[in-house]
């Protein structure tokens, strides 16, 4: 099973990373649908839709909260 996905990079260009709702959710030590729940209140990173049934978040955008979430702290 994997938990994140790659999207083709040309030579010098950053891969991005991408997390599943389920990785997200074995990361934070949570539900998933808590994951849902936060994003929908503002209170995490939004998903992106890559396709009709493919939702994922990009982990640099979650790498930011995680850091965003510690200086607030």
């Amino acid at each position: 099973m994997a938990a994140t996905t790659q999207a083709p990079a040309s030579y010098g260009e950053k891969v991005k990373v991408w997390l599943t709702v389920k990785s997200l959710a074995n990361r934070f030590d949570t539900h998933p649908s808590t994951i849902y729940r936060w994003a929908q209140q503002g209170r995490f990173p939004k998903p992106v839709k890559l396709g009709e049934n493919l939702t994922r978040w990009a982990l640099s955008d979650v790498e930011a909260w995680e850091q965003s979430q510690r200086e607030a702290c």
